[in-house]
């Protein structure tokens, strides 16, 4: 477990990075409000990362749900940006799935939160 929070908590680092870096970009790029869209969710997501990855004590249900956000922040906003910035996107459907894997990662976080098991790492 604390292996894995410790790769959470440096995900969330890359993920806020991201954001700023996304964020100014945007602030001079034409047409770049769904750049800055991206960012805002970059470093949202990095901040709730930090927050359920970060402590002594973990419990699974909340790693699980910081993985399911890291997973959904960078499908969205990957997504997002690569149609920006070069008109389309690798991966069909990618900001959709990420929407998703996003909601139920904030989903599984309140359920996590009343059914989770302390561990220690």
């Amino acid at each position: 477990m604390a292996f894995w929070s410790a790769a959470l908590l440096s995900a969330a680092g890359l993920l806020g990075a991201a954001g700023v870096a996304l964020s100014a970009y945007a602030a001079h790029a034409d047409g770049g409000a769904n750049l800055t869209t991206a960012a805002t969710f970059l470093l949202i997501h990095a901040a709730a990362v930090a927050g359920l990855s970060a402590g002594g004590t973990t419990r699974r249900g909340l790693l699980q749900a910081a993985t399911l956000l890291v997973l959904g922040v960078i499908l969205f906003s990957g997504d997002i940006t690569l149609r920006s910035l070069t008109g389309a996107s690798p991966l069909r459907m990618a900001a959709p799935t990420g929407g998703m894997m996003l909601i139920v990662g904030w989903i599984w976080l309140s359920v996590a939160a009343f059914l989770g098991r302390r561990t220690t790492p």
